[in-house]
């Protein structure tokens, strides 16, 4: 009778740390621990660090982990690369600022609810922000109105939101999308709104962020 009896050891690593190294590092739930004491394959889990500073894992094929990325972080405005338009560049500043801003108070209003903003995965769209609630998967596109036409900024925001949505509905056609654009403040003009619920987006603006 042969001992087929098999000795395990294991060490505390810091996975997100190891990734960075260029370390490949699979991390499996209990299940998936089972799994491959069986001798049997085990789903590998990406590490999504929460604003609590817990990380959270969520199973890599799902269309949640296809779509959204890790944590979503404010961008330091002011800075451009030689060889950038310089055309009105002090109206530019303000737009990015308020841009940022308006992604600021976002993910605030966002967490206050224990929702995590996030950005992108690769491969998705590059939406400004998402987040999940229940099997809802929401993508905006966030859009500053100072300094710019405020109409020229909606058309351009809802055109992105319509693509993406096209995009990873064609890709994910399991997941339920809901598109969201979001404004630095109420348009001065009701009609879009309405023109909004007709294609199939949210409209929302700072600082309430209703319906979000």
């Amino acid at each position: 009778m042969t001992d087929d009896r098999r000795t395990y050891s294991s060490t505390l690593v810091d996975a997100e740390a190891e990734r960075r190294r260029g370390r490949h590092v699979c991390v499996v739930d209990a299940d998936g621990f089972s799994a491959l004491l069986r001798g049997r394959p085990a789903p590998c889990l990406e590490l999504r660090r929460a604003r609590t500073g817990r990380v959270r894992p969520v199973a890599a094929a799902t269309p949640e982990a296809r779509i959204l990325g890790g944590p979503l972080r404010l961008r330091r405005t002011g800075r451009r690369a030689p060889g950038d338009l310089t055309l009105d560049l002090s109206r530019l500043d303000e737009a990015t600022a308020a841009h940022e801003a308006t992604v600021g108070a976002l993910i605030e209003h966002l967490s206050r609810q224990g929702v995590e903003a996030c950005t992108n995965a690769a491969g998705a769209p590059e939406f400004d922000a998402g987040w999940s609630l229940g099997e809802d998967i929401f993508v905006a596109e966030v859009k500053s109105l100072t300094g710019a036409r405020e109409d020229q900024q909606i058309r351009l925001g809802i055109g992105q939101l319509l693509d993406y949505a096209h995009q990873l509905r064609s890709t994910c056609p399991s997941a339920a999308i809901r598109p969201v654009l979001v404004l630095e403040k109420r348009p001065s003009a009701g009609r879009w709104t309405a023109l909004a619920d007709g294609v199939g987006l949210r409209l929302t603006w700072a600082p309430e962020f209703a319906g979000i």
